[in-house]
């Protein structure tokens, strides 16, 4: 057992010290909300993530995790120190350090026996170098070693406890190997690949690999337009295309494009990184500026469809930005929701975890219980976010209710030729061929 320390209590911070404490050590989670951790004692989970109110109640229950709003509990004996803060986009793109200079700082002043730093949030090239200076700068005595490694991670929202249980690679970097092997040694159970470089090199691989996947859904969608253009069907096209080995199946799936806390930061935060640095990011430009295209060419297709939006309701189903979270964080339904009611339309929403948070954030939306419910009176339906319960909707019962059926699937889950043979008038995303015939 392992006494660890994780500074934040937000998606990583959270579901990491689960996880850790899952696999037998001792975790204290860190945050300044005291409310916050008071509801995690009693199992009231900030977030939405399948799988991971379960492992908080029962990693408390048997005392392997605690939660405190004290630097002062938190550190005392901990061996590893894990920061998990956020690290928002700033005004050029570039991330906003604030939280990790705080907790840098809380760990220095704080110091009282050797501690190995983990960077678990995403952060620029060259913060672990700042970190470490941070502390030297602030530790009560210079005497006390530490050591700082990068640990990027790799969880998916909505599959955050499986992935960080099943990791494709545990990625360390240091000036310290020793320290990076100490760090490793807490994920030998997971029998995952382990790549231990140094920490420039770790911080870049968690910036790449964002990037390029960010790069294959902006790639897919543009293929997406040119299909409709063409007269193509992209879900084949991708199928196609993903059956070469070079390539892969992952990703590639046209749609509204991508959002969440992840994707668009880290996209936005790289190029900032490579333009002052005197590169040319014009392949990360155009991936952002795609994605963001993608959101107004649904308004373009449905405007075409209906003529215009003033005085029409259109219904929304799906607001999060992807399934199996709550997360609205740069969800592309904020932004469809805004370019509607900004021409007039009247909109209905629902979504099976993210309306609570919605509602924080859009304002004049008539919020509904159901599908069924969005679609009554609706002239017109968007399907924004893939949760399976979309998938097995009685699509003659929503039909039936619609003023027009008039459906805009903008993830692809439904089959056109079936959609048109029930009666909707149905446009996809870049499925050109089954809306030509």
């Amino acid at each position: 057992m392992r006494n660890i320390c994780v500074i934040g209590v937000g998606y990583v911070g959270l579901v990491s010290g689960a996880c850790l404490a899952d696999l037998g050590n001792h975790v204290i989670c860190l945050n300044r909300n005291e409310s916050k951790s008071d509801n995690l004692k009693t199992g009231i989970m900030p977030i939405y993530e399948p799988g991971l109110e379960e492992i908080v109640r029962r990693n408390y229950a048997a005392g392997r995790l605690d939660f405190t709003t004290s630097y002062d509990e938190a550190l005392k004996d901990v061996e590893f120190v894990l920061i998990a803060v956020g690290t928002p986009s700033g005004a050029e793109g570039e991330a906003d350090l604030a939280h990790v200079n705080q907790a840098s700082e809380g760990i220095a002043k704080r110091l009282r026996q050797p501690i190995i730093i983990v960077n678990k949030s995403t952060v620029p090239i060259g913060t672990g170098d700042w970190v470490a200076d941070i502390v030297r700068e602030n530790m009560p005595d210079d005497d006390i070693d530490f050591s700082v490694v990068s640990n990027p991670e790799f969880l998916r929202e909505g599959s955050g406890v499986y992935d960080f249980m099943n990791p494709d690679r545990i990625v360390l970097g240091s000036l310290d190997p020793g320290a990076a092997q100490r760090v490793a040694e807490l994920y030998y159970p997971l029998q995952a690949p382990i790549i231990i470089t140094d920490l420039r090199t770790a911080e870049m691989i968690k910036y790449a690999s964002n990037a390029f996947l960010a790069t294959k859904i902006s790639f897919i969608n543009e293929i997406a337009n040119i299909c409709e253009a063409l007269g193509a069907d992209v879900t084949e096209v991708a199928r196609g295309m993903g059956m070469d080995q070079r390539i892969g199946p992952l990703f590639l799936g046209a749609g509204v494009g991508w959002g969440g806390s992840c994707f668009p930061k880290d996209v936005k935060a790289l190029a900032h990184m490579a333009a002052t640095h005197g590169c040319h990011p014009q392949l990360l430009r155009a991936v952002t500026d795609i994605n963001y295209d993608q959101r107004k060419r649904v308004i373009q297709k449905l405007r075409d469809m209906l003529g215009g939006f003033r005085g029409k309701t259109i219904g929304i189903l799906g607001l999060a930005f992807k399934p199996n979270t709550d997360d609205m964080r740069d969800a592309p339904s904020i932004e469809i929701i805004h370019m509607l009611q900004h021409e007039g339309a009247q909109i209905k929403a629902y979504d099976p975890q993210a309306m609570e948070t919605a509602k924080r954030l859009l304002t004049d939306v008539n919020y509904c219980e159901n599908p069924y419910a969005v679609a009554e009176d609706a002239d017109a339906l968007i399907l924004v976010t893939e949760w399976n319960e979309f998938k097995q909707l009685d699509m003659m019962r929503i039909k039936s209710s619609m003023r027009q059926p008039i459906l805009l699937d903008g993830r692809n889950i439904y089959d056109p030729r079936r959609m048109q043979e029930m009666g909707f008038i149905h446009r996809g995303m870049g499925r050109g061929y089954n809306e030509v015939v």
